[in-house]
Formats: C-alpha cells, sequence, structure tokens
C-alpha cells in the first residue's frame, strides 16, 4: 500500500468520526449555498478537520473541496467531497460518503470512499488495484451485451437539463435492467462487479475524482459524456470497459 493511501485511510477515518456522530442527530444545521444545494454543518465540519491533517502533513499540497474551495492544477493536490449524498445524509437515508482523491498533475492516483452508514469503504491507488474493507479485490464485470447489462443514474431529472432525457432513455432500453443508486454508490456497484454502467449527466470533480481511479485499477473505464477519461469533464460514465462505446453511442444527442 502506497503511503499516500495509508494517509488518505486516515483522512477518511477522520471523517467517518464526524459524519457518523452527527448522522440523524437532532440538532443537525442545514442551509443552502448560492446554488440552492443543501450543505450540512457536518460537511463543514469534515472538510475543516481533513484541511487541517493536510495542512499538517503535506503542507506544500494544494487542496479543492466542494465547501472551501480550490482549484486541480499541477503537481499534487487532494480532491475532497466532505458529504456526497448530503440530501440523503439529511434525511436519514444511510447512501451518503466521504470522497477523498489524491491527484497528480490532473490524474487522479489515490481514491478512498468511505460510507460508515453503510458499514462500507472502497479504495485504490494507480498501479495497486482497487479494494473494500473486507480486502476483497475488486474487478468489474464481464457482461459484454447491452442487452445483459445493469444501469444505474442518480436523477433522471438532470438528463432533461444538461444532457438529453431521450438520450438517457435510449441507454435504458437497450439495457436488461436500471435503478437509480445514484452518486458515488453507483461506480463503486461497477467497480465491485455487481452492475455494469453508471452514467450521470452533471457532477462536480470532487463528486468523481476518486472514482476514477477506483474502476480504472478494478479494469473498467470511467470517461465523461464525451468519451474523453476526466474527472473534470461535468459529467461521467463508468462501466466495465466491454460496454462503454455502446453506451457513448446510445448518449450521443
Amino acid at each position: 500500500m502506497s503511503s499516500d493511501l495509508e494517509f488518505a485511510l486516515r483522512l477518511a477515518d477522520a471523517a467517518d468520526a464526524i459524519t457518523s456522530a452527527r448522522f440523524r442527530s437532532l440538532d443537525l444545521k442545514v442551509s443552502r449555498k448560492p446554488d440552492r444545494t443543501p450543505v450540512t454543518d457536518a460537511d463543514t465540519a469534515v472538510e475543516d478537520a481533513i484541511r487541517a491533517l493536510l495542512k499538517e502533513s503535506f503542507p506544500d499540497d494544494a487542496v479543492a473541496g466542494e465547501e472551501r474551495g480550490g482549484t486541480v492544477g499541477a503537481g499534487r493536490t487532494w480532491v475532497l467531497d466532505p458529504i456526497d449524498g448530503t440530501k440523503n445524509f439529511l434525511r436519514g437515508v444511510p447512501a451518503w460518503a466521504t470522497l477523498i482523491a489524491l491527484v497528480t498533475d490532473g490524474k487522479p492516483v489515490v481514491g478512498v470512499v468511505s460510507a460508515p452508514a453503510l458499514g462500507k469503504r472502497w479504495w485504490a491507488a494507480a498501479g495497486y488495484g482497487a479494494f473494500t474493507d473486507d480486502g476483497r479485490k475488486l474487478s468489474v464485470s464481464d457482461v459484454s451485451s447491452l442487452d445483459d447489462a445493469y444501469l444505474s443514474t442518480t436523477h433522471l431529472g438532470s438528463w432533461v437539463e444538461y444532457h438529453s432525457r431521450e438520450a438517457y432513455l435510449r441507454l435504458v432500453d437497450a439495457c436488461w435492467e436500471n435503478r437509480a443508486f445514484g452518486d458515488f454508490w453507483q461506480h463503486c456497484l461497477v467497480a465491485e462487479g455487481v452492475i455494469d454502467i453508471a452514467a450521470e449527466a452533471i457532477v462536480n470533480p470532487w463528486d468523481v475524482a476518486p472514482l476514477q481511479v477506483l474502476v480504472e485499477e478494478a479494469g473498467g473505464r470511467f470517461t465523461d459524456l464525451s468519451g474523453v477519461a476526466t474527472f473534470e469533464g461535468g459529467s461521467a460514465l463508468s462501466t466495465n470497459g466491454h460496454l462503454h462505446d455502446a453506451a457513448l453511442s446510445k448518449l450521443s444527442r
């Protein structure tokens, strides 16, 4: 295990201590950001705690996070989503996670996804493989036809606003089954080989940076909806690799 991955796992431990204590708490404070998305006191507390640990151990590294800002540039940048799935978190739904990635020269090289309410954690490092907390090495499925594929997205409404509802429904109609596991979880399920495709019309870099390295190290493909292998493209498509080009074709506008 790389030292950077070990440190990222320590950051996840610190985040879990905060989020687990605040989940379903009666005094949770919730406000709205300018884009009308919710933010809780747990979101900001987690990001502040991780930033403090990074400043102590890696003072020269840049940090980009959902709540406190920052950009991904040259060199090393830690990309943080303190709580991915805040709407679930504030409603008491256990499908949420802290996302931590180390990006080097624009490429995610370490990724940790920690979902304590689900009792799950996933991690990966470039060249080391992808794993889950039971020690199992992850591998994507070998499904090779859309007719047999299991598909997930986050929210159908986002396809109307940001891409094309009709394009997404073409993919739905071509697949065997579809659900909306949403957010981080669906990409982790692709890496586990449990489902085959996860597609999102709109994402931010911190939503998917650790998921790119996780899916790729599990043997899959991760791109934006134009087919570029990047977490900064504003959209996301994770697949087992076999289905990627076919999925992109269905999603073209």
